[in-house]
């Protein structure tokens, strides 16, 4: 029987082994899941949202728990890890709230001798495919939502956070959640892309790579389901010249080093005005240089390794490629002993003097590096904002609100922000332009693409 082997940055030791599902027990699974669908889509809303009320709390009930696994699967400092089950909670409870204005029927104005209204009715059995970077506020995003809309889940979990799926199934199953109705696989890649393409799975959200939604398009291609997809990123912040520097420097710097850099939605270019560049840059380097790079079980480590020595040896890559075509490096990697190549621990770098023609400022770097360029004026910093292949989150930095809120306009991405970011709201909806997907969740909006509308245009006899 083939198993999955999760090796921690932490430490680079085997952390935990789970045997990967066979066919027979994937089978059984879908199986269980069209046979729980069929009860769950006719269970009242109020006892949908009971049950995952009951989830949430037993789940952050076990918070020491699931951030001590977190650190130990991905890397993130524990000091941080607590966060997490802060933010899954928030979107759950949000998203509970949610459901009964979203999925409430749309009545129509009157029309002699007709009734007509509008309900919207669950897909089905929905497989979401969850990653590791942020493994439990990424996969409640869609796991909540599904539910509550009447459908059944099927989690399939990064390899790297195999116990985030665990742990969602001994919640739901201490709130009392019908069986079959939220399940999880661990999973060989060929498997994920069958059961994608199995005729009985009516929606796939997937959150990862720009490759993996592309293998997601192709296995779910000509069956016409509902599919959405959260990409990669290379999020732009633009630094106004009337920004309060003392708010904007931690604000945006937080938006690019957190979790390491490992957030889609994590800033990775800044621009800012010639005006300030200097004061912006120094005080910039002045708060990376605080980060304390180390084992992230240690609660005073700020700055933990990446999930794997590739990933940060790619970093290093596209910084040593930067610095060769001219760009300047503020951080001595020296400083920091663990980062060396071939470790996952890896030195913060801020750069100046890049350009476009940098990979650095190009490809997602997924990394505790930050590029940073000057500008003239505001229609170069939107112009430089809006040239990238991705368009996930973009945020302006200014006084002035109402410049900002026009600004944010011109921008191509899904969300916009001003003094702020690397956050999500779970009224809002999350969605991305260009190579960072399509689709949405969270907010009213997310529901719609968790259901179908279907129309009732009723004559009176």
């Amino acid at each position: 029987m083939a198993r999955q082997h999760t090796i921690s940055p932490v430490d680079g030791g085997v952390y935990v082994e789970r045997e990967l599902a066979e066919p027979a027990q994937i089978e059984a699974c879908v199986a269980d899941a069209v046979a729980a669908q069929r009860a769950w889509r006719e269970t009242p809303l109020a006892e949908r949202a009971r049950l995952c009320t009951a989830m949430v709390d037993a789940f952050v009930a076990r918070r020491d728990r699931l951030a001590e696994e977190l650190t130990w699967q991905m890397g993130r400092p524990i000091a941080a890890a607590g966060g997490e089950i802060g933010g899954f909670e928030e979107r759950a409870r949000g998203m509970i709230a949610l459901a009964e204005s979203a999925l409430a029927p749309i009545r129509l104005a009157d029309k002699p001798g007709f009734t007509r209204y509008i309900t919207r009715e669950p897909l089905g059995v929905s497989l979401i495919v969850a990653p590791w970077n942020f493994p439990f506020m990424t996969a409640v995003n869609a796991v909540v939502p599904a539910i509550m809309a009447g459908n059944t889940v099927i989690l399939k979990h990064s390899a790297q956070t195999p116990l985030c799926a665990e742990r969602l199934f001994e919640a739901f199953a201490d709130a009392g959640l019908p069986a079959g109705v939220f399940q999880f696989l661990h999973l060989a890649h060929a498997d994920t892309e069958a059961l994608i393409r199995d005729a009985r799975i009516a929606h796939v959200s997937f959150t990862g790579s720009v490759a993996g939604g592309a293998m997601v398009e192709r296995n779910a291609a000509g069956r016409f389901i509902a599919t959405g997809l959260e990409l990669g990123g290379k999020d732009p912040a633009y630094i106004r010249a009337d920004v309060d520097l003392d708010a904007a420097v931690p604000a945006v710097m937080d938006g690019a080093f957190f979790n390491s850099g490992q957030s889609c939605c994590g800033i990775e270019r800044i621009y800012v005005h010639r005006d300030i560049a200097e004061a912006f840059v120094e005080r910039a380097v002045a708060w990376v240089r605080k980060l304390r790079l180390g084992n992230p079980s240690d609660p005073q480590t700020t700055l933990g390794p990446l999930v794997r020595p590739a990933a940060a040896d790619f970093v290093r890559g596209q910084i040593e490629a930067a610095v060769a075509a001219g760009a300047k490096a503020w951080i001595d990697p020296g400083d920091y002993p663990l980062s060396v190549p071939g470790s996952a621990y890896l030195a913060p770098q801020v750069l100046t003097e890049v350009t476009h023609d940098m990979a650095v400022m190009r490809e997602e770097s997924f990394g505790p590096v930050v590029g940073i360029m000057t500008v003239a004026d505001d229609d170069e910093a939107v112009a430089l904002m809006n040239d990238s292949e991705f368009g996930l989150t973009a945020a302006v930095f200014t006084r002035d609100l109402a410049v900002g809120e026009a600004l944010a306009a011109r921008l191509e991405a899904g969300t916009v922000f001003t003094n702020r970011c690397d956050y999500l709201d779970p009224e809002l909806a999350w969605t991305g332009v260009k190579q960072s997907g399509r689709g949405c969740s969270l907010s009213r909006i997310g529901y719609e693409t968790l259901t179908r509308p279907k129309s009732f245009h009723l004559k009176h006899a």
